[in-house]
């Protein structure tokens, strides 16, 4: 018997990573790139990638209307790296045709942790009970610059939050699917 089901929107980006890592959790992850797909889901993950690429093919698959309703219905999600930007209120340096969901009260600024040559790991600290690190991999990383009252920082690197919370909304600045470590999907899981 799997647990619950989670789509992962398989446009573009990590989303086999994703996929194996909820699995592994005991989640039933389905690959999403119609709006049929969308059909039962207890949440969703809006994976890691290219956001403009992301933002037109979600255009051109018609999936960001439904996947819009959803999430403004309160459906669960999960967004990384580019995922984030998709779900952030604002992007700061965003192309004038990117179009995201409006699901976290955040503004970002893309590739603000630099480049794909400015790529790095640090150990984050997820606080509570949890005492080792977890392991952040920052590849063309947004940077949050601004948190609405209603979004709770988790984690942060810097003074800058990296892991947000607001509602059922989950994002983070990294791509915690390329880490090994599964304790960010759990969270998440854990909160369905």
């Amino acid at each position: 018997m799997h647990g619950p089901k989670v789509g992962v929107l398989a446009l573009q980006g990590a989303f086999a990573e994703h996929v194996a890592a909820l699995e592994a959790l005991g989640a039933y992850a389905v690959e999403v790139r119609r709006p049929d797909a969308l059909g039962g889901i207890d949440a969703i993950v809006i994976p890691g990638g290219e956001s403009t690429t992301m933002s037109k093919l979600l255009d051109s698959s018609d999936l960001r209307g439904p996947v819009g309703d959803r999430l403004a219905d309160g459906l669960p999600v999960f967004g990384t790296c580019a995922g984030l930007i998709l779900l952030a209120r604002e992007v700061a340096d965003g192309r004038p045709d990117q179009r995201g969901f409006d699901a976290l009260d955040v503004r970002v600024l893309r590739n603000g942790y630099g480049r794909q040559r400015d790529s790095f790991e640090v150990g984050i600290d997820l606080g509570g009970r949890e005492t080792d690190p977890f392991p952040a991999v920052f590849i063309r990383a947004p940077r949050i610059t601004r948190v609405g009252e209603a979004v709770e920082v988790l984690a942060s690197v810097d003074g800058d939050p990296v892991l947000v919370r607001q509602g059922p909304v989950v994002a983070a600045a990294f791509h915690p699917e390329l880490s090994g470590d599964l304790r960010l999907h759990q969270l998440f899981l854990g909160g369905i």
